[in-house]
């Protein structure tokens, strides 16, 4: 990777340090001769992913007072190379200020659901390029391009037993009770945000990384933040505080989170079915 980054920026490396990136990349700090510090990650796998990634980072920075977003330096198929972040610890007021940044980025709007181009959750294709109903209505939207599709894809792959089989038509018959009165203008979402994917920078708080970038209901944001053990209450409070969600917001959580269980059923296996059929069961 040094080759690249040296052709890609014009500056030699002095050296360069593995980096976690998760399962997906190859990442790594790389200290270059002028003194700037960048991180840049390879993929060999759907290489194209990164560049929708780039997107999905330059698109979310365009809210006004959202969260940070690391600046994109470079980026072609396969490889993508950020600013560094000195790492630093959150605080109370860290996560208050991020929350506040959060809804300002939900503040973000367009008139239609979805994006410009489809793109990846994970490894896991996503669809965001839609028209007609499943463009101007989010039942519509969250059904045909978000949850279907990974229904059918657990199907495929002989992750759907007879009880997922029967929820999954549940879910599509009682999802417009299930969001009635809770329609919004389609927001900005970074699309996968849990707690691996926020960073601590001491002198800026937060900054966030590793998009799925769509336009949606800020609920579906906010329901993934859960997954894995949610955000400190005072996150939410401060979110709530600057943007009021929609009543009932809380019930509806483990229906955002249902997307993203099913997402971990389809790449990891049958481990994650038990909570795909968990959140399903609280909604019959």
């Amino acid at each position: 990777m040094r080759e690249r980054i040296e052709a890609a920026l014009g500056v030699r490396v002095r050296s360069e340090e593995r980096a976690g990136g998760g399962c997906i990349a190859d990442s790594r700090c790389f200290y270059l001769s002028d003194g700037q510090t960048v991180f840049a990650k390879q993929v060999a796998t759907r290489p194209e992913s990164l560049l929708a990634e780039a997107r999905g980072l330059r698109e979310l920075a365009t809210a006004k007072n959202g969260p940070r977003i690391p600046k994109v330096l470079y980026v072609e198929s396969g490889l993508l190379i950020l600013e560094a972040i000195v790492h630093g610890n959150p605080s109370p007021e860290g996560w208050e200020q991020f929350g506040r940044g959060f809804a300002n980025l939900h503040r973000t709007t367009q008139p239609t659901f979805g994006f410009t181009e489809d793109n990846w959750i994970g490894t896991s294709s996503q669809r965001n390029v839609v028209s007609g109903a499943t463009a101007s209505d989010w039942t519509s939207f969250y059904w045909y391009a978000r949850l279907e599709p990974q229904f059918r894809r657990a199907e495929g792959a002989g992750h759907a037993p007879s009880a997922l089989r029967k929820a999954a038509a549940l879910i599509e018959q009682r999802l417009p009770s299930l969001l009635a009165g809770t329609a919004e203008p389609p927001a900005l979402l970074h699309g996968d945000l849990w707690s691996g994917n926020v960073m601590w920078n001491g002198a800026e708080g937060a900054l966030i990384i590793d998009p799925a970038v769509y336009y949606g209901h800020r609920e579906a944001d906010l329901g993934m933040t859960f997954l894995f053990g949610g955000f400190p209450p005072n996150f939410y409070a401060a979110y709530e505080a600057a943007f009021p969600l929609p009543e009932g917001w809380r019930e509806r959580i483990a229906l955002y989170e249902l997307y993203h269980q099913l997402n971990h059923l389809n790449l990891f296996g049958s481990g994650y079915l038990a909570g795909v059929l968990n959140r399903c069961a609280a909604y019959q």
